[in-house]
């Protein structure tokens, strides 16, 4: 653009290579739904009904209708009451006019605020970056422009952005303010534009290159991540930003096939332990039962040999008063007798067999896990996430509530249907530029959401389904039959591999302000 990067001039410069190869390991999904999120930001000069395109930079969405640029990018227009500014969206077939609303040469920075309009918002990454990072810078380069003899027409309409890849060298910021150094090629129109890391979360804001007579390598310098910060946070802007490390999708499948396979041999071995835990247990209670069969045994025998010797006592003094003629008294001992012989005979005969030891065991207990069907989880529930198994890319890592009721109701609105061993729910929020689709694993406890950044086309064919109109909870087969045609009808729609995945672990519990 005229006067470009004039207040840096000793060290500012385009860069003139084109765009390179995306590194190997970026997730490219993640850097095109990144891209839906940046602008190209032109100023055009009025004068009556005639309009003049006198330049333009790169920008990127922090607020639906709020556009972060380089201040160098529209600094004219505070000098030049003449100049308007426009916003182009990559994709779509509307633009936008804007103002500016914050503005800091200092750090190189600016907020313009759309007239009308709402855009994909771009996450920031707010750990550390590494040195030898791979990044990518996304943005509108004149001299790609110049290269495919684009006019006033075509810079002014939605036009795809251009990105380029290299690598972070860490160490050498900018003396004016706090940068990234990079590798990513950059041309006049990059200014303002993202740099991203491969999960397409922005890293800075790319400001200026280096200074090449064609021999040297050249570099680029991004406003990093805590100069936007400050800078947002001065303007009233609260930016989405996360701190969880970027890795592929790939990678997480394999943490995640890596912990899957050391909890099923945690589950065989805790099993075996159940196993030979029960069987000693049931060792135990069988050696108790046999014990106490046999003490019966001899307690029976014990108490009929009494009796019997008492029968025999009985009898035989029932005899003896019987041949001295005495038959009252012989009368009541022969018959006191003859019961005891019953008596003795019955304990004999009823005394426990060692057949019924089995009947007498008392088979042990097991301890089974909270949360092995669905009955069990209902009520309040906290989920947390397992960054092991996790790939977030534009959510933070933040525990859940999740209230769970008889026949798959959630928090009381949103109604999962039942999907093999678990449950299931898609979701097309209207006030967000994704598509989440939700599995809740009764057996384990495990929630499972995934989460696809599509472009404006296809979110708004999903959006055409009417996920958004499907409300509340309930066993009605209409109900149940719109979600389970919405879920096939997205799949069918979406790409197989999300570009967000989150995996809660969830327990019984209710979500206190402090765990939020």
């Amino acid at each position: 653009m005229v006067a470009l990067f004039r207040r840096l001039a000793p060290v500012l410069a385009a860069l003139l290579a084109l765009a390179g190869p995306s590194g190997a390991h970026a997730e490219q999904q993640d850097i095109a739904a990144a891209a839906r999120g940046v602008v190209r930001v032109v100023l055009v000069a009025t004068n009556g009904s005639d309009a003049y395109f006198v330049g333009h930079g790169s920008g990127f969405a922090v607020a639906p209708d709020k556009i972060v640029t380089n201040a160098h990018v529209v600094e004219l227009t505070r000098e030049e009451k003449d100049l308007v500014i426009g916003v182009i969206p990559s994709e779509g077939t509307k633009t936008y006019g804007g103002r500016i609303i914050a503005f800091s040469p200092g750090n190189d920075l600016a907020l313009i605020q759309l007239e009308e309009g709402s855009l994909p918002v771009s996450t920031f990454y707010a750990g550390a970056v590494s040195d030898g990072q791979h990044v990518t810078a996304i943005g509108y380069p004149g001299t790609v422009d110049r290269a495919q003899g684009l006019g006033l027409k075509q810079l002014v309409e939605p036009l795809g952005t251009v990105k380029t890849s290299g690598t972070v060298s860490s160490g050498r910021a900018s003396q004016n303010f706090d940068t990234v150094l990079h590798t990513a090629p950059l041309a006049a129109g990059n200014s303002g534009g993202p740099l991203v890391d491969d999960c397409g979360r922005v890293l800075g804001v790319n400001s200026f290159g280096s200074v090449s007579d064609g021999n040297d390598a050249e570099f680029g310098f991004a406003v990093s991540w805590r100069e936007v910060a400050s800078f947002l946070r001065q303007a009233g802007i609260s930016s989405l930003h996360t701190v969880v490390p970027c890795r592929s999708m790939a990678e997480a499948d394999a943490a995640e096939a890596a912990l899957a396979q050391r909890e099923e041999a945690r589950s065989e071995q805790s099993e075996r332990a159940r196993a030979d835990a029960r069987e000693a247990a049931l060792d135990k209670a069988r050696d108790t039962a046999e014990r106490d069969v046999i003490s019966a045994r001899e307690n029976a025998m014990a108490g009929a040999a009494v009796l019997l010797a008492l029968a025999v006592l009985g009898l035989g003094a029932g005899g003896l008063f019987y041949s001295q003629g005495r038959e009252r008294r012989a009368t009541w001992w022969l018959a006191g007798g003859g019961v005891l012989l019953f008596a003795a005979i019955g304990l004999f005969f009823l005394k426990p067999s060692f057949s019924s030891i089995e009947e007498r065991i008392e088979l042990p207990q097991d301890a089974n896990v909270m949360g092995n069907n669905a009955f069990a989880w209902a009520g309040d529930n906290v989920c947390r996430v397992d960054v092991n198994r996790s790939r977030l890319t534009i959510s933070q890592p933040n525990d859940i509530g999740f209230h769970w009721a008889e026949g798959g109701c959630v928090d009381g609105d949103t109604q999962y249907v039942s999907s093999g061993t678990g449950w299931q729910r898609a979701a097309v929020p209207d006030d967000h530029n994704f598509v989440t689709v939700s599995r809740f694993d009764p057996a384990t406890g495990t929630l499972r959401v995934q989460r696809w950044l599509p472009d404006i086309d296809t979110m708004a064919k999903a959006r055409a389904l009417g996920g958004g109109a499907i409300k509340g909870c309930g066993s009605d087969s209409a109900l149940l039959g719109k979600i389970a045609t919405l879920q096939n009808d997205l799949a069918a729609l979406l790409p197989a591999q999300p570009n967000e995945r989150i995996v809660y672990h969830c327990q019984k519990g209710r979500l206190t302000p402090e765990g939020k």
